[in-house]
């Protein structure tokens, strides 16, 4: 640093915890909100099952999710949840898979190589862009991400996708659900983890199924052989006891402890809406010193589909794009380190698949006082490493 411009800021964050997954713990947090934990004993015994279902039922309710849809607790994560609706209920229609970012595209990747489909349309976008929504064919089955956690950008609304259709929707909704408004009604399949927006702790899943998803669920038999983990079916029936206190494999009780606890922290702060708003707010945070910045812009182009999540920048500044690609990710790793090593914000980097920049969290769990107070040491790093590589 060389003078004052390149003096760091004097406020720091509370809480410098900015990933995407796992995210910042809700405030207040300790391993002491964990005290209650049904521990020791099987999950299947009477007051384990009875957590199990509080869990699901507080869901349903905090996120009004309707009486008719299942909703359970299924093994490895919101990556698990996707995986076990692919492979139960993909195969009697045509598929139109949807991508514009790295999660999107691995699911492209499981469609088309791992199940081998014949009828597979791709729906592509480049990181920053959504594809035609209008191309989805109401016919075919779709599979899509709401909110691209790695790209920053959104579906903007359900409009484009047909009340009368004949296919399932299955969107994969991690880093949306609890902080966005989800059209239930039009998605026959969703999943989303604890670990997103309520903060919670990884490797279990959710999983809501609508009535039509079961109908295909006990009228349709996979030709492929279906491991244990992902058998929603029992004698050509959906095993209800998943979408009640009886998951498929044994969960983690501390886990189960942490969500309920996220759960709880939810209602204290006036539900789905409080948080819906929080989160928006803390877009509008960043999209104001984005307007501001002579470096920095959304990834995401369109205003209506950045993320409130997921906010992911790009670096805009000629120098930096002067670099060429080669170069680029070895400055933004740099401004990573930098902050990290001030410890004013972790894990901040792009996802390795996005093009090069930086990603901060904005759901409720990240406190608007911690981002507002983030911002100025992003100028700083940036500043910093643009002046000692302008001078190597």
């Amino acid at each position: 640093m060389t003078g004052p411009d390149l003096k760091p800021p004097t406020v720091r964050p509370g809480n410098p915890c900015f990933s995407s997954g796992p995210c910042a713990k809700r405030p207040g947090w300790s391993p002491d909100v964990l005290g209650g934990a049904f521990l020791g004993r099987s999950h299947r015994a009477p007051a384990g099952k009875a957590k199990l279902a509080e869990v699901i039922d507080r869901s349903r309710r905090l996120l009004g999710i309707p009486e008719d849809t299942r909703l359970g607790i299924v093994p490895a994560s919101d990556t698990g949840a996707v995986e076990l609706a692919l492979w139960s209920l993909l195969g009697p229609r045509g598929v139109d898979v949807l991508a514009w970012e790295s999660f999107g595209r691995g699911w492209v990747n499981d469609v088309v190589n791992q199940l081998r489909l014949s009828d597979v349309r791709v729906l592509e976008a480049d990181y920053g862009h959504l594809p035609d929504l209008i191309q989805v064919d109401p016919n075919r089955d779709a599979v899509f991400t709401w909110n691209g956690t790695t790209s920053g950008v959104r579906v903007p609304d359900g409009d484009w996708i047909a009340d009368d259709r004949a296919g399932l929707t299955l969107c994969d909704a991690t880093s949306a659900v609890f902080a966005m408004d989800l059209p239930w009604p039009k998605l026959d399949v969703v999943t989303w983890s604890w670990q997103k927006v309520l903060g919670g702790e990884a490797a279990h899943g959710m999983l809501a199924l609508s009535p039509r998803a079961v109908e295909r669920l006990e009228t349709y038999r996979p030709p492929w052989p279906m491991p244990k983990i992902f058998r929603l079916t029992t004698g050509g029936n959906v095993n209800e006891g998943i979408f009640r206190d009886a998951p498929i494999n044994t969960p983690s009780m501390l886990c189960v402890e942490d969500a309920l606890d996220g759960l709880a922290w939810v209602e204290s702060r006036g539900g789905l809406p409080a948080l819906i708003e929080h989160a928006e707010d803390n877009l509008g945070l960043v999209a104001d010193w984005v307007s501001h910045s002579d470096w920095a812009a959304f990834l995401a182009v369109e205003p209506a589909t950045r993320s409130c999540t997921s906010i992911c920048l790009k670096i805009v500044d000629p120098w930096f794009e002067s670099l060429g690609e080669a170069a680029q990710p070895a400055v933004t790793k740099t401004i990573v380190e930098r902050l990290e090593a001030e410890g004013v914000g972790y894990d901040l980097g792009a996802y390795r698949d996005a093009p090069p920049g930086l990603r901060l969290w904005g759901g409720a769990t990240v406190a608007k006082e911690d981002l507002a107070a983030l911002l100025p040491w992003l100028d700083w790093a940036y500043a910093t490493v643009r002046c000692e590589r302008r001078a190597a």
